[in-house]
């Protein structure tokens, strides 16, 4: 059973989403304010952080960021704020995904199998009999180890980052548009107006990248979408 963290200040709103959840078999604990977020994620192991952005005491964002900076737990914002700019934000701050409110009931459903069907599968790798290593230039990616390292040096990645950089790994020169690694990585049908795949690609150049301005391995292929590109040797 996957463990869900419910961060939501509007009673009903945190009534609903937890029944809902419950319902489909999550089990779900609900907390009020940002104070609480770090306590609840130190003394128990979650599989998905659901967090609203307008708090009291602490605003969402800053919460976002101090979980970011230790836990790579996937993260789906839900808030009121809707503009591109609250959206980009977020993303950029390491949120996985970002449900704008009102919602449907059933798209918040979907988007929470989604990230944890990701999560979970990048969890399952220490059953593996043998490590899947991907190898370009400086760049090594554990597949089922979830880990990565650019010269030697442990890099961070989260969920969605990480599958990312794993697609574009295993087919190396391969141009993918935004709308394939969308349904690739989201499992979702992909909308023209949305960022997320720019903003996790930007994201991710500026931890692999000595030059995210000027990439090297991410490249972009204008009008098309994004590939490996570069030298291959070590």
């Amino acid at each position: 059973m996957s463990s869900i963290l419910l961060v939501e200040d509007d009673l009903d709103i945190s009534m609903l989403v937890k029944r809902s959840l419950t319902n489909e078999g999550y089990h779900v604990m609900t907390v009020f304010n940002g104070e609480s977020v770090l306590e609840a994620l130190e003394q128990n192991p979650f599989d998905l952080l659901i967090l609203d952005l307008m708090l009291p005491n602490i605003n969402g964002l800053d919460i976002l960021e101090k979980v970011r900076q230790t836990n790579n737990i996937p993260i789906l914002i839900l808030s009121a704020k809707d503009s591109e700019r609250d959206k980009v934000l977020g993303l950029n701050l390491g949120a996985d995904d970002y449900l704008a409110k009102p919602f449907r009931v059933g798209e918040l459903l979907a988007r929470v199998k989604a990230l944890l069907r990701r999560f979970l599968y990048l969890n399952e790798a220490h059953s593996s009999p043998t490590d899947t290593i991907l190898r370009y230039g400086n760049i090594e990616l554990n597949c089922d180890h979830h880990t990565c390292q650019v010269a030697g040096k442990n890099v961070e990645l989260t969920a969605k980052e990480f599958l990312i950089f794993e697609l574009l790994m295993k087919h190396p020169l391969k141009v993918f548009s935004k709308s394939q690694i969308f349904n690739i990585v989201w499992g979702q049908d992909y909308y023209t107006d949305d960022n997320t795949v720019t903003v996790h690609v930007n994201r991710l150049r500026s931890k692999i990248e000595a030059n995210p301005s000027k990439p090297k391995y991410i490249q972009t292929v204008w009008g098309i979408g994004y590939r490996i590109a570069g030298d291959n040797k070590q």
